[in-house]
């Protein structure tokens, strides 16, 4: 059996001030029940008042992060192009770029690499096959999200 194409690993590095994973109108950031906890917990707020504060549901009820209403980009990325909750983000967001849809097929790869400058930069580090088996679950996991919120 063949494996992945990036089971080798694959050269990486967030660079700093780019925020081009987050700024795009429209995108997605489905949470999971930790996700949330983690993030109510750090502004301060009770789990329900944190998921209708921050966040709405997906036509079939799954929570993600609300967007700004005026541009559809997400509400944490501030004008620098940094994450105001970045300690505390979703494992949608630390996943990124090795989101399943995005390594399926090295077409999928190229567009992502494309328009990712950490994927072809000059200090990017190379990013382990496990480490990065271990975002495809992540992201997988946080894709599946949760619908009903009940209190533990």
């Amino acid at each position: 059996m063949r494996g992945a194409w990036w089971a080798d690993g694959v050269h990486f590095s967030c660079q700093p001030d780019c925020g081009r994973c987050c700024d795009e109108p429209g995108g997605i950031v489905y949470l999971s029940r930790n996700d949330v906890k983690r993030i109510a917990e750090h502004a301060k707020l009770s789990v329900r008042e944190y998921l209708k504060r921050d966040c709405t549901t997906t036509l079939d009820g799954r929570y993600i992060l609300r967007s700004n209403q005026s541009d559809g980009i997400c509400i944490y990325l501030d004008g620098k192009k940094q994450c105001g909750i970045y300690e505390v983000r979703p494992q949608q967001c630390k996943a990124f770029p090795w989101w399943a849809e995005n390594l399926r097929s090295k077409r999928s790869w190229n567009k992502v690499k494309s328009s990712c400058p950490g994927l072809t930069a000059e200090d990017a580090i190379l990013i382990r096959g496990e480490e990065i088996r271990l975002h495809v679950h992540s992201d997988r996991q946080s894709t599946q999200g949760f619908r009903i919120w009940e209190d533990a």
